[in-house]
């Protein structure tokens, strides 16, 4: 069958990886734009676009799906099925009503939760124990079209969102050979989504990344791991931004107010809300590497009673 590919970051590489090494497909991809990256703005090509001309797939990275050139495009390469994975644009309806077996979407999360932009942190913030990845006709709504195929994902304890993402991404590449042949011998039923269950996963803003002590300790390491390794949650000491990469609930209980931070040995804590503490196992000063607490402590010395702002 022949299959238009639309992806972006590392999350779509793994379907585009199955589809590929199935061997089964006749196979275009359609990416977003290089763009400047780094601290030397050179123009960096997306994941899914580095891996298709490694394995010599054609790609094309439009500015845009609206104009007559793409329109030309699609029906040049004449796809009986669209599939798409965090692409990162939306389809106009032109392109979702132009292949017989539809527009298919590879989506991190068991829709109706979590429609948006960013499922898996938001997820992993919220203190879930599951998500998982529905295949899912796309439609003019954000996230709204039929459910064809879903599976779940545990999220364990010491889950980041790095290691959330990895373990997506290769749920998402099963679930979608998975459902291309029902989808395609029409065994699967679609399912429509009751929006009265959906939640909205709202993509990750700056403001999304201070922590606020005053929250609990649960929440507090939620929003740590569900933001780590990118763009890392952060606070302040003094005039020194502090960004924290992992962390850990303990059972330690203390009086001190909100944000104080205490060292013990080696070892460092933040109290929270619930006046339980999390345990910062490692962090990155402004201006400088990613480090262990222990590393911090050996530099930089607390001077009584501190507290993060």
């Amino acid at each position: 069958m022949r299959i238009l590919f639309m992806g972006t970051p590392d999350f779509a590489v793994a379907s585009l990886k199955a589809l590929y090494e199935s061997g089964e497909h006749e196979l275009a991809v359609v990416t977003q734009p290089d763009k400047p990256k780094g601290r030397g703005y050179a123009l960096t090509p997306p994941e899914v676009k580095v891996y298709a001309e490694q394995v010599g797939l054609p790609v094309y990275q439009p500015e845009t799906l609206r104009d007559e050139a793409f329109q030309m495009l699609l029906a040049e390469l004449d796809p009986a099925m669209i599939v798409v994975a965090a692409y990162g644009k939306i389809l106009p309806k032109s392109v979702l009503d132009y292949p017989p077996y539809g527009c298919i979407n590879v989506h991190g999360s068991l829709l109706p939760k979590y429609r948006g932009a960013a499922p898996i942190q938001r997820a992993l913030i919220e203190g879930e124990t599951e998500t998982g990845v529905t295949i899912m006709y796309m439609a003019e709504g954000l996230d709204t079209g039929d459910m064809l195929y879903k599976t779940v994902v545990p999220i364990t304890a010491d889950d980041t969102f790095e290691t959330l993402f990895d373990k997506m991404a290769a749920a998402g590449a099963e679930a979608l050979m998975t459902a291309i042949p029902k989808i395609v011998d029409g065994t699967i039923r679609p399912e429509a989504q009751d929006d009265s269950l959906s939640t909205y996963a709202a993509k990750i803003e700056k403001g999304d990344c201070r922590l606020d002590f005053s929250a609990s300790a649960a929440a507090v390491h939620n929003r740590i791991r569900g933001l780590s390794p990118f763009p890392l949650a952060s606070t302040v000491r003094g005039n020194t931004v502090l960004k924290l990469v992992k962390s850990r609930l303990t059972d330690r209980a203390s009086a001190k107010p909100c944000g104080s931070l205490l060292a013990e040995g080696g070892s460092l804590f933040v109290v929270c809300g619930d006046r339980l503490c999390v345990e910062i196992l490692e962090l990155l000063p402004a201006g400088k590497k990613r480090m262990s607490a222990a590393d911090y402590l050996r530099g930089n010395r607390l001077n009584g009673d501190e507290i993060l702002g």
